[in-house]
């Protein structure tokens, strides 16, 4: 009898940011997000020596959910959706908890990509999505054993979801999408005229 099984599953979480309260505007997060990135001129001008395309507070600030009340509605909203994939991952916390480590705004313009990347420290981390104007760029999620897979031949075009190399996920306005921070990912070129604009963060595990 032949049993063939998968192993080692990786998670990928995706909800509406109202699954959870307070409600988050998604207009006045926008706004928001302009005013940030129009008088951050520290973070401009970090944006401008590393070339970064568009604009992020990652580098600047670290304190949005101080500077405007909306950024602190969303952090409680965060907690609940990392709690409730935390749940879902079965994680043993030791009677410690997950707690917000960064919270920074992405501006990114027409032409501007994210190259791909994982965030090392922490334990999960995520996106929610701001604006998502049509033709603008998924998120795009790698398989993590890429680093083992050695001589190991290219996947069918048809091939199952979990077996594919790359998974691109397209998220809609106010959507969190949450993975382990451990799963490189990326922003491919945005070919939309408009800003796509998002909130990405980290949480850490705080030991009891």
């Amino acid at each position: 009898m032949t049993q063939i099984t998968s192993l080692f599953t990786t998670r990928l979480y995706r909800a509406h940011l109202s699954a959870f309260e307070p409600a988050i505007d998604a207009p006045e997060m926008e706004a928001s997000c302009y005013a940030i990135a129009e008088d951050d001129a520290a973070g401009q001008d970090w944006c401008a020596e590393n070339a970064y395309p568009g604009y992020t507070s990652y580098a600047s600030l670290t304190d949005l959910p101080w500077r405007f009340p909306i950024f602190s509605d969303l952090v409680t909203v965060l907690d609940a959706h990392v709690a409730a994939f935390a749940e879902d991952l079965e994680f043993d916390l030791g009677g410690g908890k997950l707690v917000l480590e960064d919270l920074w705004i992405n501006i990114l313009p027409e032409g501007g990509t994210h190259s791909s990347h994982i965030h090392p420290h922490s334990v999960i981390s995520g996106t929610t999505y701001v604006a998502m104007p049509d033709g603008t760029s998924a998120l795009k999620l790698e398989d993590p054993r890429h680093p083992m897979m050695m001589a190991a031949p290219p996947r069918r075009k048809s091939a199952r979801e979990e077996l594919q190399p790359f998974i691109y996920v397209a998220p809609k306005v106010g959507e969190v999408v949450l993975w382990e921070s451990w799963l490189r990912h990326e922003v491919p070129m945005n070919m939309a005229e408009e800003d796509r604009i998002s909130v990405s963060f980290n949480y850490k595990w705080l030991d009891a």
